[in-house]
């Protein structure tokens, strides 16, 4: 079938500029950082990641407005396992961008519905609900598995492997998404927030994004725990930065990134040394890589499929970290550690790694979260126990809630 696609400036429809979660509501899809990004409702169309291209080859399009994602997007994941993805293309689709005004992309048909989309929400209002949590992974399971690839790595079989555990959070109520949405603005709101086909999170990780024919990637490796306290923050940080283990935790990941982009660009640039991101319970070592893509330009879901699973969440060397995971972890990580963004016709895009997530069922009444950490020599299964609990706190914090 083939649609037509018409977009126009926000304000053809309405005088006040909503906002991007209230957009996405509970049922729509949402890719936002730092108020840029979209959010999109009722599905026209579900296809395979493969088929995204030629989906918008055979569409047409209407654009008075000439912007990255202004020619119609697809909201997608890309699981861990690298095997499927799926895409949703929304009938209407408001996008945000820091330099120019909000425009709106709809499907010929669905006119009519344009100002709905956009009339100002009420906050949305929950019912108390009760909560129960327990764990996926049995922790004395996740210790025995860091232990294992510790000593993998002791042994020279791989440089660097991540396990991860989950738990189920289950709810007497249904989880209202758009409620958590806002709960992660508030906390999280430089971070990658996204809801798409049930995967909801926060991830502060920049998988890849492609402008024209410009890249760039921010990996994170190497964590740290955040107390609120600034002066206790500030010297946890400095231990981060001097912490030769967490150094060479995220040494692996970048010099991945690079080799895997280096070949599609005509140059590749990278932080001498790496900053420390801050997020709300915990810190991370970060370094930015920009590049200019050399002819032909990939499209964007080409470098995330290269790139995933990042060491970050996979390991390296990346078969031999993926069968001790696989042998050693004890469950299905399904999309958690893959990716999740959104793309264009032109093949712009932007894609975090689905990490800060919680995978919602399909009655919204239990939700998996997910947390690992990078293991190396150096590792202590108690310590990296302790790093999962910091880490599902962000998602913890927004949807357990009295």
């Amino acid at each position: 079938m083939m649609y037509r696609f018409t977009t126009r400036p926000l304000s053809d429809f309405v005088d006040e500029v909503p906002d991007l979660n209230d957009v996405a509501g509970d049922d729509g899809v949402l890719f936002v950082r730092d108020g840029t990004g979209f959010a999109g409702v009722e599905s026209v169309a579900r296809v395979s990641l493969s088929e995204c291209a030629d989906f918008f080859a055979q569409s047409t399009i209407d654009d008075r407005v000439d912007a990255s994602g202004s020619r119609g997007v697809a909201f997608g994941w890309y699981p861990f396992g690298g095997v499927g993805g799926e895409a949703i293309i929304p009938a209407i689709c408001v996008g945000k961008h820091s330099s120019m005004p909000p425009w709106v992309t709809y499907v010929e048909g669905n006119e009519s519905q344009v100002a709905a989309a956009l009339a100002p929400r009420h906050a949305p209002t929950t019912e108390a609900g009760s909560f129960t949590i327990r764990p996926g992974v049995e922790v004395a399971q996740y210790l025995a598995a860091v232990a294992a690839v510790r000593d993998a790595v002791r042994d020279g079989e791989i440089t660097k492997a991540v396990i991860a555990r989950d738990i189920l959070v289950e709810s007497s109520q249904p989880i209202a998404v758009n409620a958590l949405l806002r709960r992660l603005k508030a906390s999280f709101g430089s971070s990658y927030r996204y809801s798409i086909d049930g995967l909801v999170g926060a991830s502060p990780e920049l998988l890849v994004a492609r402008q024209g024919d410009v890249v760039t990637s921010h990996p994170l490796a190497g964590t740290a725990p955040r107390t609120g306290n600034p002066t206790t923050d500030d010297q946890l940080a400095q231990q981060l930065r001097a912490s030769a283990k967490n150094q060479i935790e995220h040494r692996v990941v970048i010099d991945m990134v690079h080799d895997t982009l280096l070949p599609w660009c005509s140059y590749l640039d990278w932080q001498p040394e790496p900053d420390v991101v801050a997020v709300a319970n915990v810190q991370h070592l970060g370094t930015l890589i920009e590049g200019r893509l050399s002819q032909p330009i990939p499209h964007v879901l080409r470098l995330v499929e290269a790139l995933s699973p990042t060491p970050a969440l996979g390991g390296f060397p990346r078969d031999a970290a993926l069968r001790l995971i696989a042998q050693h972890e004890g469950m299905q990580r399904g999309r958690y550690g893959g990716a999740v963004g959104w793309c264009d016709r032109d093949g712009n895009g932007t894609w975090a790694v689905a990490i800060r997530c919680a995978e919602l069922s399909s009655d919204r009444r239990t939700a998996r979260l997910f947390a690992g950490g990078g293991i190396v020599a150096d590792s202590e299964p108690l310590a990296e126990l302790a790093e999962t609990q910091a880490k599902f706190q962000a998602m913890l914090s927004a949807l357990v809630r009295p």
